[in-house]
């Protein structure tokens, strides 16, 4: 008689249920979690949500009705599930599956990573670890803006200071998208920009296993096109003969001009150095690699950027060829410097 060698089918599921003999101060009772194999059960303890007990509906284990509140409650513990699903099937066919293993790896997974800010501080800390290696010091910033963004969201929508990464979910994504361009004065593509980096930690959480679920899922980012329009050459002139005698307005004004007719962007401004002017055939050149693209650049140097270097050399500091200044100061000073040149030749 043959021996039958087949594997009985593991049946696995994940439930929701009240913790009815207790309320808190606000008169919620806590949403527990309870996980099944086969014929045995496990108590995981709390979901971390507390509900009303008389808008809980027993059968589908959720909220009624479909109010806001309620969507996004039911969202986090569709997340919660998904979450648990995912660890059920990362063991599923172990020899060393159980239901003590399953509770192990979400309880530990949840206290090692367990908020939206701590996701933050660790990809933003992994990113600051790289600068001058792999990344920039500018790319390090967009990420911290991010952060400080979503953490004056949180404390303005919310009052809380961080939120469980089960509680981010696409309403949340689609409320701090509103709030970017309403109290935090974004325009609609800075916002688009801000929501980017925020997906690209979440799509980090995924595929480090911390999350399931997509928050982004639905979501698009709409980019308005932007006219940036250019100086004439009358304006330009206007810069270069115009005395400013505020000393970081005139190196701004200088750093402008510079820009303008080498074509370097701030950051490959920022990062020039004597070693990237080379002399060939009796004329000097700025030779450098562009920071975003990789890409080399050669650049005859004129008369007038060649000027504005001789006028900082007394300045230099650790071998920089000009004394840049930071780009959101940069940005600042120019709209001052437009306000009382640009605007008043146009007028």
């Amino acid at each position: 008689m043959q021996q039958n060698n087949i594997k009985m089918k593991t049946i696995f599921n994940s439930s929701f249920y009240l913790r009815s003999n207790y309320k808190n101060k606000k008169g919620l009772t806590p949403v527990m979690i309870r996980i099944s194999l086969n014929s045995e059960r496990l108590v995981l303890g709390s979901a971390g949500i507390s509900i009303d007990i008389d808008k809980w509906d027993y059968e589908k284990q959720c909220l009624k009705g479909n109010t806001t509140a309620s969507l996004q409650i039911n969202q986090q513990l569709e997340n919660i599930k998904s979450d648990i699903r995912c660890i059920f099937r990362r063991y599923e066919l172990s020899d060393n599956l159980s239901l003590e293993l399953i509770k192990s790896d979400y309880l530990g997974k949840r206290e090692d990573m367990g908020t939206i800010i701590e996701l933050f501080e660790k990809y933003n800390g992994d990113l600051k670890s790289q600068i001058g290696i792999t990344k920039s010091a500018a790319t390090h910033q967009k990420y911290e803006n991010c952060k400080r963004h979503f953490t004056s969201f949180i404390k303005s929508k919310y009052k809380r200071s961080d939120l469980k990464l089960s509680e981010v979910t696409p309403i949340i994504v689609h409320d701090f998208q509103i709030y970017l361009i309403t109290e935090g004065n974004c325009a609609t593509n800075t916002a688009a920009k801000i929501l980017q980096f925020m997906k690209t930690v979440i799509i980090f959480a995924r595929k480090s296993g911390l999350i399931s679920h997509d928050p982004f899922m639905g979501v698009t980012f709409h980019k308005e096109p932007v006219d940036r329009g250019f100086l004439t050459d009358k304006e330009i002139k206007t810069i270069i003969k115009k005395e400013i005698e505020i000393p970081r307005l005139d190196l701004v004004s200088d750093i402008f001009i510079f820009s303008c007719f080498t074509g370097l962007a701030y950051i490959d401004v920022k990062n020039l150095t004597e070693e990237n002017i080379v002399e060939m055939d009796g004329r000097e050149w700025i030779m450098t690699r562009r920071q975003k693209t990789k890409v080399a650049t050669n650049i005859i140097l004129l008369d007038i950027p060649k000027m504005i270097i001789v006028k900082y050399e007394s300045t230099r500091k650790d071998g920089k060829l000009l004394p840049i200044l930071s780009n959101q100061k940069m940005n600042s000073y120019l709209k001052q410097i437009s306000n009382f040149k640009i605007n008043r030749l146009r007028n």
